[in-house]
C-alpha cells in the first residue's frame, strides 16, 4: 500500500503492473480488493492504481459533508502522486458509487482522461423514489448500525443464479465490508443522494466510454444503462446476462475479458 495525505487524512492505494495507467474505483461498502481478480489477470498489460476511497478500507474518513466531487479531488491527488513520468492521462473505471465519483472526476478534469468506465453505474441523479430509499437507509444505519444494514442489503446485489450457485459471494462481500463505520456509510449515502445529473458530461466527453451492466441488477437497472449508452460519441457496452450488481465477481472471466478489450482499444 502507498499513501498520500488529503485534507489532513491518510488515503491509501495500491499500484500494480506496467503499461497504460488505469485507476479502478470501488463502490459503496467495498474497498480496493473488489478488483483483485481483474488486476491479477491484466496487470501484465496495464499499470493499475487502486485506491481505498476515503472512509473505506485502510483510508481515513474525510470530515463533514463530502460531495462526490471532493472524492474526485482525492483521486486526482493520488494520480498526481503516482503518475510522474510520461503522459499524465489515464483511464478511470468505477463500480457503482465509484462510477458516480468517476463522473464527477470527468466533469472537473476531462483533460486527464483517455477513457471512462461505468461498471454497474450511471450518470443520472437519484430520482425521488431512490432518494427516499437513501433516507430510509440512513435512518436504519443510525438506529441499527452498519453491520445490520449491510447484512440486510448485500444479498440484494446478486442475481438469483449467483445466490443459488455461488452463495459464498455474499459472505465474501460481507467480509469485505465488515469494518465499515456507520458514519462512513451515512456520508456516502448522503453524497450519492445529493449528486447532480451528469449525463451532459457523457455527451461532452470526447474519449471512449465503457458501460458494463448486469441483466439482473436491482441497484442500477439495465434500462438505465441502455438509456445513457447513446450519449457519448464512442461507446463500449456489455451486458452480463447472469449478473446482478457485482459482475466483476459474478461473471469475473467475462467481465475481465471485456474490460481488457476496452482498455486495449484506448
Amino acid at each position: 500500500m502507498k499513501e498520500i495525505v488529503f485534507k489532513n487524512k491518510k488515503v491509501r492505494y495500491r499500484s500494480e503492473g506496467k503499461g497504460k495507467h488505469v485507476i479502478l474505483l470501488h463502490g459503496f461498502a467495498e474497498d480496493g480488493r473488489l478488483w483483485d481478480h481483474q488486476v491479477k489477470e491484466l496487470k501484465q498489460h496495464f499499470h493499475f492504481i487502486i485506491p481505498d476511497i476515503p472512509g473505506s478500507g485502510s483510508s481515513e474518513m474525510l470530515n463533514g459533508k463530502v460531495p462526490l466531487a471532493l472524492y474526485a479531488d482525492a483521486v486526482k491527488a493520488i494520480a498526481d502522486a503516482e503518475i510522474k513520468k510520461g503522459p499524465k492521462t489515464f483511464t478511470l473505471i468505477g463500480h457503482s458509487m465509484g462510477g458516480y465519483i468517476s463522473m464527477a472526476f470527468a466533469e472537473k478534469y476531462p483533460e486527464l482522461l483517455n477513457g471512462l468506465g461505468l461498471f454497474h453505474s450511471t450518470s443520472y441523479a437519484d430520482d425521488e423514489q431512490k432518494k427516499e430509499i437513501r433516507n430510509k437507509g440512513i435512518d436504519f444505519i443510525k438506529k441499527n448500525g452498519a453491520a445490520s444494514f449491510l447484512k440486510n442489503t448485500v444479498q440484494n446485489l446478486f442475481s438469483e443464479k449467483s445466490k443459488n450457485e455461488k452463495p459464498g459471494l455474499i459472505e465474501k462481500l460481507l467480509n469485505l465490508s465488515k469494518d465499515f463505520s456507520s458514519a462512513a456509510l451515512i456520508q456516502y449515502y448522503r453524497a450519492m443522494r445529493d449528486r447532480p445529473d451528469r449525463s451532459s458530461v457523457l455527451q461532452k466527453f470526447q474519449q471512449p466510454v465503457l458501460f458494463i451492466q448486469g441483466m439482473h441488477d436491482n441497484a442500477v437497472p439495465l434500462n438505465s444503462g441502455l438509456a445513457q449508452s447513446h450519449l457519448p460519441g464512442i461507446c463500449f457496452f456489455k451486458v452480463l446476462n447472469d449478473s446482478g450488481h457485482m459482475g466483476m465477481w459474478e461473471e469475473e472471466t467475462e467481465a475481465t475479458a471485456y474490460m481488457k478489450h476496452f482498455l486495449m482499444n484506448i
